[in-house]
């Protein structure tokens, strides 16, 4: 494999007596986009920082390319034209007349703003203003370009239209992207891997299918989608494994590893609510459990029912064509290939 553009190797960062970033470790592939997706305060800024030099590892290394990157900023001058905003960090390099014309124009081009070289940047939209700060971030020509939560003050039609200009721009140049957001679909949609963090740590790395079907954690499991968390006990036999629910019922589950699991452990069932069926009342199959509807929302292009089982409160999602009133009796078929056992 080729050698990462970016590379940490077991960094701490500490606040006080707080490990914002606790021994991570990543590396970030050449055209790549990686995104660092949880919660406020959980370290991705600061992993960002790090990266930009903004701040001093404690621990680790971290590995460039060869090359300083610096961290762009996303506040555009408003008394500056389209052109001097994306000059300014080749001004400040002292760089030639003749250069700065050419890169300028050529990240303007790069991002759809070729015409707008001498427009006043109070003159542009919101999208538009965004595009003049990623314009200003390409004219370095980065090994690494870092985006922190860029498209945080767009409307969400707009976020939704900037997220497919910026991968199309990323795949059109080759980009290496490392990308902080707490936004699940940004990350989701954007991705080539996603990192999901909580207290300074990476709980789990994978592409974004990987992530969100076989979540490693709890955390993971429910910061990336709605899931529904079962509690139990794990059984092995030689004809297979189980789980015998608290409350009573059975799911069986695939052929992922349970290894370090003993017969008889107290687990955690994950499964996206997707992943489960509403059935109406009958004799219970395999992989299913009673249950009773609560409430029934209406929401448009499809019901949200709120179901009663195994001791808990699932919300699930089914079609129009499928209606169940509230006090209805129904079962809830659990796909085995989409379950996920975690240790409690």
């Amino acid at each position: 494999m080729a050698l990462p553009v970016l590379e940490f190797r077991a960094v701490i960062k500490r606040f006080g007596t707080v490990n914002a970033v606790d021994g991570v470790n990543f590396a970030v592939q050449r055209g790549e986009i990686f995104t660092l997706l949880g919660p406020s305060g959980c370290g991705k800024t600061t992993t960002l920082r790090l990266v930009a030099g903004l701040e001093e590892p404690d621990g680790g290394e971290i590995y460039i390319d060869g090359k300083i990157v610096a961290a762009p900023s996303y506040a555009i001058w408003p008394h500056l034209t389209v052109f001097e905003n994306v000059a300014f960090p080749l001004r400040v390099r002292r760089e030639s007349t003749e250069l700065i014309r050419q890169r300028v124009n050529h990240a303007l081009e790069s991002v759809g703003l070729g015409g707008f070289a001498d427009r006043g940047a109070t003159q542009l939209s919101g999208g538009q203003q965004q595009r003049v700060a990623l314009a200003r971030a390409l004219v370095y020509e980065p090994a690494v370009l870092l985006l922190d939560e860029p498209l945080s003050n767009l409307d969400a039609k707009l976020r939704e239209q900037m997220r497919f200009e910026l991968r199309a721009l990323q795949r059109k140049l080759t980009l290496t992207i490392l990308y902080v957001t707490h936004y699940q679909t940004e990350a989701m949609t954007l991705s080539d891997r996603i990192a999901v963090v909580n207290c300074g740590r990476f709980e789990q790395v994978g592409s974004p299918e990987e992530v969100y079907e076989k979540p490693a954690t709890t955390f993971a499991g429910e910061f990336l989608g709605r899931t529904v968390t079962l509690e139990g006990t794990l059984k092995k036999s030689a004809g297979g494994q189980w789980i015998e629910l608290v409350a009573g019922g059975r799911i069986a589950f695939g052929a992922h590893s349970t290894d370090s699991l003993h017969d008889g452990a107290p687990v955690r069932l994950i499964a996206r609510p997707e992943d489960i069926e509403i059935l109406p009342p009958a004799e219970l199959a395999s992989n299913q459990i009673d249950a009773a509807v609560e409430q029934v929302d209406y929401l448009g292009d499809r019901f949200e029912y709120y179901v009663r089982a195994a001791g808990a409160v699932l919300v699930l999602s089914a079609p129009k064509r499928d209606r169940y009133q509230v006090g209805a009796k129904v079962r809830l078929s659990f796909d085995p290939s989409s379950v996920t056992i975690h240790p409690r």
